[in-house]
């Protein structure tokens, strides 16, 4: 990719702020009283319409600009469900502890059922969005949001099957009864595989950004992604190193803290 630095600094840039600002900004707002949840999905839901209006218009477009307008609207809708998730609204037909007898598929069954209505919203969505870019060269909304989805399933399966850091405090009061679905212990199988695989396609994804035979539009786009999924593999190794990853996002962990005290005055 030829031109100046800043058309790699910026796209980075732009994700690493992106990814830290709106997950604090959601567990922030997830942490809030629950009398407040429909407003702040009221507009979140105004904000995710406005994207999806913006990814449609910008199918077609090749610009430098179009490339980061079609990522944040990818970022957004994934915000949509994300938010809707922890806030308890968008979860799935079970909302109760495992049961202690589950084991093997039995409790891969109830484990699926705590997050169904979640996922089946999510495939929605997907679908959804490659409707909107359907043979139009700005596909980048698209990807964003597949590398999203592919790489929160394999942290799912990783936290279900047992990791050391399980990142419960993330979850609200009304979803704790989620931890109990997850299993901790220092690695389990699936996780050397899944970091191996996806650092793999990552260092694909920034050769392709780098590539003489790709736009300066297109680089951009490929940077947006290369970047999101070193972030994903990252995450995937907070789950196993010692590193308090929420401390990343202990801005956003005040307003439970502030509802905690304002509970027990």
């Amino acid at each position: 990719m030829g031109g100046p630095m800043s058309l790699v600094i910026g796209p980075i840039a732009f994700t690493l702020f992106i990814w830290w600002f709106s997950t604090g900004a959601i567990l922030y707002l997830d942490g809030l009283p629950r009398r407040t949840f429909r407003w702040s999905l009221a507009g979140a839901s105004v904000l995710t319409a406005g994207a999806l209006r913006m990814i449609a218009t910008t199918a077609g477009d090749t610009s430098i600009s179009g490339a980061y307008v079609a990522f944040s609207g990818g970022i957004a809708v994934w915000g949509w469900f994300e938010m809707a998730f922890l806030m308890g609204l968008l979860t799935g037909p079970r909302r109760t502890p495992c049961p202690q007898d589950s084991r093997g598929w039995r409790r891969a069954g109830h484990a699926l059922e705590t997050i169904l209505h979640h996922e089946l919203g999510l495939i929605a969505a997907g679908i959804a969005l490659a409707g909107l870019t359907w043979n139009e060269p700005n596909q980048v909304a698209l990807w964003t949001f597949v590398v999203l989805w592919a790489m929160r399933q394999s942290a799912k399966l990783n936290v279900f099957l047992g990791v050391r850091n399980l990142s419960e405090s993330f979850l609200p009061e009304h979803l704790r009864y989620l931890q109990t679905y997850f299993r901790r212990k220092p690695m389990n199988a699936l996780f050397p595989f899944s970091v191996s695989i996806a650092s793999i396609v990552a260092g694909l994804i920034w050769r392709g950004a780098f590539s003489d035979e790709v736009t300066v539009s297109e680089a951009t786009g490929l940077v947006f992604l290369a970047t999101l999924m070193t972030l994903a593999v990252l995450e995937h190794w907070f789950l196993v190193l010692p590193i308090p990853a929420e401390a990343l996002w202990a801005w956003g962990m005040n307003s439970r803290k502030r509802r905690g005290d304002v509970l027990a005055s």
